[in-house]
């Protein structure tokens, strides 16, 4: 059975992004990049919004705000490149362009839920606000992990994560500082009915 992990990378204040601001907020560190390096091969899931901003990317489209990629940026398109992607879209039209993706246009929960119940190896998302939360609500997601970077981006913050989220408790299994400033915390997820105290008398 595959694992399926949601994996963030946010502003302080749980943005996935920031008008004018560089990938990884310009605060990745040789610590971090090292680990990103080590982490296991896996298939990425995402929607549609992420795979035409992310396919822009590889395809050469400077972020916006930015004269040309850094060279940690160049490298974690390519590596993402060559990764196995799977992309929920019904807009999207086949073939898609970027290499080593494939276009599933079924439900996505139940696709996933196909996946993780039929493969081995790890299934990991990327970006894909939406698809996250709904892979969330249907109890898919085994680990739900966030790297935090310390910027708060109350003036230019884009993508909040977390609007529109179940209650979920959150059984921590992993933590690290990277570089003396990022901050990374994973979890074990329970979407929750009520809180667990129920309503006050």
């Amino acid at each position: 059975m595959s694992e399926l992990l949601v994996d963030f990378i946010t502003s302080l204040d749980g943005y996935a992004s920031g008008e004018g601001w560089p990938g990884f907020w310009g605060l990745e560190g040789p610590e971090y990049l090292a680990w990103l390096g080590e982490q296991p091969k896996a298939t990425y899931l995402m929607g549609a919004n992420t795979y035409r901003l992310m396919s822009g990317f590889a395809a050469g489209e400077v972020p916006k705000g930015q004269d040309e990629f850094r060279p940690e940026e160049e490298a974690s398109v390519d590596e993402l490149t060559q990764a196995s992607k799977v992309v929920f879209s019904s807009s999207l039209e086949e073939p898609l362009t970027w290499a080593n993706s494939t276009l599933v246009r079924d439900d996505a929960v139940e696709a996933v839920r196909a996946m993780k119940s039929s493969g081995s190896g790890l299934l990991s998302t990327i970006g894909s606000l939406s698809l996250c939360r709904s892979l969330l609500r249907a109890g898919l997601v085994d680990r739900f992990r966030v790297v935090m970077f310390p910027v708060i981006t109350g003036a230019t913050g884009e993508e909040r994560i977390y609007d529109g989220y179940p209650d979920v408790a959150l059984e921590m299994i992993e933590h690290r500082t990277f570089d003396g400033r990022i901050q990374l915390v994973e979890y074990k997820p329970r979407v929750l009915e009520h809180p667990p105290l129920g309503a006050p008398a």
